[in-house]
């Protein structure tokens, strides 16, 4: 069983202003737990590291750009207490020889103490970035800012030793058109002695431009789940992927829907880049990430008790906090069916616990919204929510089951979305698992001490529905047995009630 919602940390917001080598940002979030969410995001493209190659200082229009999106900030952030605000410099200022001058200009004008990251640091901050969206994840992380790509790995212990490279568009040669073949030879000679290092199967790629590039990848695939984050591409087609963006010129770049139109001189760079870390890390699959270094900061600023909990059950959790409707429905539906799905084949293996905890948690998501449209409306928003902690196929998991909470209909909404991500095995898990969370709520009237009267169970061929002695009345009445009757029949199964 996982913690209940009463356990969770008392809320926050928290904001972060993450100067770059490209963009000015400042990012505010609400925390609920392990729980992050966006409250307010706004960035300018400063360009301060665009100069840096060839001066070895910061742009000068890019130093004035950021100047007035920092007063800004400031001004946005009036009132919030210190502890609150986290503000970081990454590569360009670092190596920039005016960078300290920079930050004191900073600090003069804006009262902003920005934090200057060590390359080590930088690279630590984006694979916590990448554990608080993906506790599980393994592998090598690669953040590619403008300036800079940094390498770490996941191996199951605190992020360490990484390093920082420069290998950001800028430092190859953006804004200039990409000369493939010199640059290809300038990324093999910074990535080479680092292979075995970093070599790993799974590469979790970090930052704006690959980003855009997965974004391409689902337009050109007809991938109907348009979610950047926990999106994953086989090692040739990220090739493929990668050597077609090389050669588009940027008048090419800009006929194509569904990229950032500010990315189309440094997409070219980044694409290479990916190309070569694949090559020479021996990467066979890429995850994206839309968690990086930012949401790192806030998982270190957590409890290290709420570090360690599940950020996709919390998240549910708190999607679903509705006023005035109990908050330990979901883990008494957890505790009330998981004794019978535990003993079917696994769907997910060892997520399996993982996704049924988060589904009871989505019981009540549609309680306050019309009948006719809440199953709907449910599905949608859990199919595209942002939340952490889960792949595309979980995702679409979730919403099926979601919507069988709330509809008996055999085809969700987005039929052949679902249908390309999951496969009919899960498809009819899904709708079973709704199915055992609508029963479990009509049965009790959503009533968790009323649940813990009854019992759900397989005994063979057979689904039992008891009641405890002196609560046989519970198991009465036309709704109840319909329920139970479409749980049944999902599982392939013959209804007994006791």
């Amino acid at each position: 069983m996982w913690p209940r919602a009463d356990s969770r940390a008392e809320p926050r917001q928290a904001a972060v202003i993450d100067v770059g080598s490209n963009s000015v940002r400042l990012v505010i979030y609400r925390l609920d737990g392990r729980a992050i969410w966006t409250v307010y995001n706004e960035k300018a493209l400063a360009g301060l590291g665009r100069d840096l190659p060839a001066t070895g200082r910061l742009s000068p229009e890019g130093v004035e750009a950021a100047i007035i999106v920092l007063r800004r900030f400031r001004a946005l952030l009036d009132g919030w207490k210190a502890e609150d605000v986290l503000s970081v410099a990454t590569a360009a200022v670092r190596d920039a020889a005016d960078g300290q001058m920079f930050l004191k200009r900073v600090r003069d004008e804006t009262g902003l103490a920005v934090r200057l990251l060590a390359g080590e640091e930088e690279a630590r901050y984006a694979a916590l970035g990448v554990l608080a969206g993906q506790p599980e994840a393994s592998g090598v992380v690669a953040d590619l800012g403008g300036s800079s790509l940094e390498l770490i790995r996941l191996d199951g212990q605190a992020p360490a030793d990484g390093v920082s490279l420069p290998l950001g568009p800028f430092a190859l040669g953006a804004p200039r058109p990409l000369a493939i073949d010199r640059t290809r030879r300038v990324i093999e000679a910074a990535l080479e002695p680092h292979a075995a290092r970093f070599s790993a199967r799974e590469l979790h790629a970090v930052g704006g431009a690959w980003r855009n590039l997965a974004l391409l990848h689902m337009e050109l695939a007809g991938y109907p789940l348009r979610v950047a984050h926990q999106y994953e591409m086989g090692r040739n087609d990220a090739v493929d992927l990668a050597r077609f963006v090389e050669r588009q010129s940027k008048a090419s770049l800009q006929r194509i829907e569904g990229l950032s139109k500010r990315r189309f001189e440094t997409l070219p760079y980044a694409a290479l880049v990916l190309e070569e870390a694949i090559s020479v890390l021996k990467i066979e699959r890429i995850v994206i990430s839309a968690f990086g270094l930012r949401e790192g900061l806030l998982l270190e600023s957590m409890e290290p008790e709420v570090r360690k909990r599940d950020p996709l059950i919390e998240g549910c959790e708190v999607l679903t906090d509705v006023r005035g409707l109990s908050s330990d429905l979901g883990g008494a539906l957890e505790a009330w069916i998981s004794p019978t799905f535990e003993h079917l084949p696994a769907m997910f293996g060892h997520r399996e616990p993982v996704l049924l905890a988060a589904a009871c948690r989505l019981a009540d998501l549609g309680a306050r919204l019309h009948p006719d449209h809440r199953a709907d409306i449910a599905f949608e928003q859990v199919l595209r929510a942002p939340l952490a902690g889960m792949s595309h196929p979980e995702r679409a998991f979730l919403a099926s089951c979601v919507f069988s909470r709330h509809s008996a209909a055999a085809s969700t909404p987005e039929e052949p979305t679902i249908a390309r991500v999951l496969t009919p095995e899960r498809r009819q898990r899904a709708r079973a698992l709704g199915s055992a969370i609508r029963l479990g709520c009509d049965l009790s009237g959503r009533n968790p001490r009323l649940l813990e009267r009854s019992g759900l169970s397989v005994r063979g061929e057979r689904l039992l529905l008891t009641a405890a002695p002196g609560w046989e009345d519970m198991l009465l009445g036309e709704q109840t047995t319909k329920r139970a009757n479409t749980l049944a029949a999902s599982l392939r199964l013959k209804l007994e009630l006791a």
